[in-house]
């Protein structure tokens, strides 16, 4: 797919003096940051050296990718205010619970990883599936935000679209390898700021032409209808909604599946926070990210309202527009030149700060939890140091591969949200079991990882895409299939944790809930093995939520 000719960008020699500069303070930091990189932590993490102010506006950064710019605006553009569900109750709430409830495991117990976590608490089986899934899912996001990168190339300088996405991956490439982390972090720092100087205008303008809030909520109204102006305007059980989605699926498979299964086990944000430089500023990480975060909704689904309002044909068939070139129009049709090129540039770093964050998560998981631990074991650190600026670049280049795919989706909100169901949901249920069952056995999480990501497929590849369940969107569709995978995986645990060995229990402290908090002598809390006591309960349960999310698509 190509960005239609009419998106080609005005833009005169200031944007690319403006674009010019911001390249150069890119590479200056990451040559800057080079003299920091002398051990392989150093590389990975950072040294575990960093404040809780860098580390958590890194931390929103991360996220401020494609996901965030032409994803949610492209969102906007298609389901309406609805796109606020995935920040209010899609993100928010993880946050906090990673914070305070799950920070103090991953950081105490020094792991380099989020899959190491899975070493400790489980066994080798589910700490090497755990490994390649997520090295898999961190190389086809990391596509997902370089195809977006390519978007901007294309309509900034009309070059092929083969051709941005290779000049934009090897961009990228250079100041992560040079700088390690640290690079990537310090540039995520400042991305995040020229982020916020390009959505920002980009919104206020785009009220402006249609006329205010008022002109832009009667325009929508007249052309969507109601429910497209309200986050829960018909999602009642069998009533009809933009989304195709209904309370059941927003709050259980957005609110607390595909968001506590992002936020609280996806290495790419977790990474931010475990080089903070002690447990307190490791746990404020993500509190200091959530406060933009509430706020940031506004200048992404706004554009993508004001889209639908000045291209009424946009995503239709035959428009040659997809819901993905929301942003490009607006910054074409509202930006004089100057702000278009802050604008550009806000999005280039956008795009630039999702992928550094994906890469350089892949390259620690791969270095450290596969290579390291499974191929060549035992080697000095500088051996893995030089192998982690090599996968680095294999991953760069992998990427770019995962790009074209990511290309072939008009709203790449929807393809992100079905990686997420299949490979952050499994693993999220991996951990939230072992964390707060200490009778979850050895074995149950390997078992539990195949369950998972096994049935959230099965559920789109076969239920919904074969039209067993007629669910309405792609959307509901990622909906229903988180909350099937978390729902396998939990009922999967439970039935292998009953016919297999549990773990040690003096092999536990600091990675389960109750036992020793990590890195204090205090004591285990009381009362924590209530609910574990009855595992089949916790099954049934799960069964009967498995249930209830096919119900509201009988009607």
């Amino acid at each position: 797919m190509h960005l239609a000719a009419e998106l080609r960008l005005p833009t005169n020699w200031l944007d690319y003096s403006i674009l010019a500069i911001y390249f150069v303070v890119v590479l200056g930091i990451g040559f800057a940051a080079r003299a920091s990189v002398r051990t392989s932590l150093d590389f990975f993490l950072s040294g575990r050296s960093l404040p809780a102010w860098v580390t958590g506006l890194a931390f929103v950064a991360a996220n401020l990718g494609a996901t965030e710019i032409l994803g949610m605006a492209a969102t906007g553009a298609q389901y309406g205010v609805a796109v606020v569900h995935w920040y209010w109750i899609g993100a928010i709430p993880a946050m906090v619970f990673l914070g305070l409830v799950m920070m103090p495991f991953y950081y105490g117990s020094k792991v380099r990883s989020v899959p190491e976590f899975l070493l400790q608490r489980f066994d080798r089986p589910a700490h090497l599936l755990s490994s390649v899934l997520f090295a898999f899912a961190a190389i086809l996001i990391a596509g997902v935000n370089l195809y977006a990168l390519s978007i901007v190339v294309e309509a900034l300088l009309g070059w092929p679209q083969w051709v941005s996405i290779v000049v934009a991956g090897f961009f990228v490439l250079a100041y992560i390898t040079v700088g390690g982390l640290s690079s990537a972090i310090y540039n995520e720092v400042l991305q995040f700021f020229v982020i916020l100087a390009a959505l920002i205008p980009l919104t206020i303008l785009g009220l402006k032409r249609v006329g205010g809030w008022d002109g832009l909520t009667s325009s929508l109204e007249k052309s969507h209808g109601a429910d497209f102006l309200s986050a829960w305007g018909g999602t009642g059980i069998g009533d009809a909604n933009p989304l195709g989605a209904n309370w059941l699926t927003i709050v259980l498979g957005l609110g607390f599946v595909l968001s506590f299964g992002y936020w609280t086990t996806n290495f790419a944000e977790v990474q931010r926070a475990l080089s903070a430089k002690n447990l307190s500023a490791a746990k404020r990480t993500p509190l200091i990210a959530a406060f933009p975060k509430i706020f940031i909704v506004f200048v992404v689904m706004i554009p993508g309202l004001v889209a639908a309002v000045l291209v009424p044909g946009i995503g239709a068939d035959g428009s040659g527009l997809t819901y993905n070139d929301a942003i490009p129009l607006l910054m074409q049709e509202l930006l004089p030149n100057g702000v278009l090129g802050i604008a550009v540039t806000g999005l280039l770093a956008a795009f630039m700060a999702g992928m550094a964050a994906n890469v350089s998560s892949f390259n620690t998981v791969f270095t450290a939890d596969i290579w390291a631990k499974y191929v060549v074991k035992d080697r000095e650190d500088g051996y893995y140091l030089r192998f982690g600026r090599l996968v680095t670049a294999l991953g760069v280049l992998a990427s770019i591969g995962t790009a074209f795919l990511a290309a072939s989706f008009s709203n790449i909100m929807g393809y992100l949200q079905t990686l997420f169901s299949f490979f952050n949901v499994p693993m999220f249920v991996v951990f939230i079991i072992g964390m707060f069952w200490k009778r979850a056995s050895v074995k149950s999480g390997f078992w539990g990882l195949i369950a998972g990501t096994a049935a959230a497929m099965v559920n789109y590849f076969v239920i919904y895409k074969q039209g067993v369940v007629g669910i309405p969107t792609d959307q509901g569709a990622n909906f229903v299939s988180a909350i099937v995978g978390f729902v396998a995986g939990a009922v999967v645990m439970v039935v292998v944790t009953l016919f297999t060995a549990p773990k040690p229990e003096a092999e536990l402290a600091g990675l389960v809930y109750g036992t020793r908090s990590p890195g204090t002598d205090e004591a285990p809390s009381d009362g924590d093995d209530a609910w574990y006591r009855r595992p089949a309960l916790l099954g049934w349960g799960a069964v009967v939520l498995a249930a209830l999310c096919y119900l509201p698509y009988s009607f």
